[in-house]
């Protein structure tokens, strides 16, 4: 009788997580398998020509050590750049505002985490279109500041200089970023205990001290959420790059996500953007894995 009830409660539970495992197999699982296969196929001729493992020397190097797919070496460059500058700058802002508001009154965290939640929210395409008035040579608001505060005695065009164009997009991430993880810190300081912030107070810890030694390790699990989340959206770039300066000038904000999207749309080679595609992935999740092992509190 045991044996039966021990069956039917294990079948049982399968059946709770069917859902799941039939949404992943069929819209995660397979269409990664897919790709892999994809991958080793060349797609430049009309019928599709099995090549191995040959498109994905050839996105690195040659035999001679010699660089063959440039646009991939420099949209790899600026993904690893706009995750490098990106990651770090909306983890601090974000909990510096989250620290500042928190122990103000609740209409005033209500009021702060709902303007910065507004572009997380807002389309994708309606922010675009104001950055890009914002950035405009001739009637931008930027140049405009810029010219009125004597930073700078010309219009700049923001998105077309190489030099300004990559880090005008970082901007944009930023801004579009800090909604969730200002939420989810507030969120987060309050779940710290009362008793150890008046304790360190009462022994005359400063308040960097009392942050430094008891807040942060006690918020590390949603800084480790937030990082991760914030690097993966980082690597997985594109809109903003499609909408406002299609990767130029000269490859100069092109990402890997915009690289697969051109490849595989523009071109119609499904077999390089899918090795592409999948050298992303292997990156994200070597990234993960370092972001797991340095910052995960479950590690000791």
């Amino acid at each position: 009788m045991k044996n039966k009830i021990k069956k039917r409660l294990d079948y049982s539970a399968y059946l709770f997580i069917l859902p799941v495992a039939i949404f992943f197999i069929t819209f995660v699982l397979i269409p990664m398998i897919r790709g892999i296969e994809l991958s080793l196929y060349s797609f430049t001729k009309r019928n599709p020509v099995f090549v191995g493992l040959k498109q994905y020397g050839d996105l690195i190097l040659s035999s001679n050590g010699a660089t063959i797919h440039e646009p991939f070496i420099k949209s790899f460059v600026n993904t690893i750049i706009v995750t490098a500058v990106a990651v770090p700058i909306v983890v601090l802002v974000s909990i510096f505002v989250a620290v500042t508001i928190y122990n103000k009154h609740a209409a005033v965290r209500s009021f702060f985490r709902g303007v910065f939640y507004i572009p997380a929210i807002s389309s994708v395409v309606s922010v675009t279109v104001v950055w890009a008035w914002i950035y405009h040579p001739q009637y931008g608001i930027l140049n405009y500041i810029f010219n009125s505060m004597g930073i700078i005695n010309k219009n700049v065009d923001w998105l077309g200089n190489p030099s300004t164009a990559l880090y005008a997009i970082i901007t944009i991430l930023i801004t579009t970023s800090l909604g969730q993880p200002i939420i989810l810190y507030v969120a987060a300081l309050g779940n710290v205990p009362k008793e150890l912030l008046e304790a360190s107070e009462i022994d005359g810890a400063t308040k960097w001290q009392v942050f430094r030694k008891i807040t942060w390790p006690l918020i590390m699990p949603t800084t480790l959420y937030i990082v991760v989340v914030t690097t993966i959206n980082s690597f997985q770039i594109f809109a903003l790059i499609q909408l406002l300066t299609a990767g130029g000038p000269d490859y100069k904000t092109s990402t890997i996500m915009y690289l697969v999207y051109e490849a595989a749309i523009k071109n119609g080679d499904h077999g390089l953007a899918s090795a592409m595609g999948i050298l992303l992935a292997i990156v994200i999740g070597i990234i993960s894995i370092i972001q797991f092992k340095f910052l995960s509190t479950d590690n000791d």
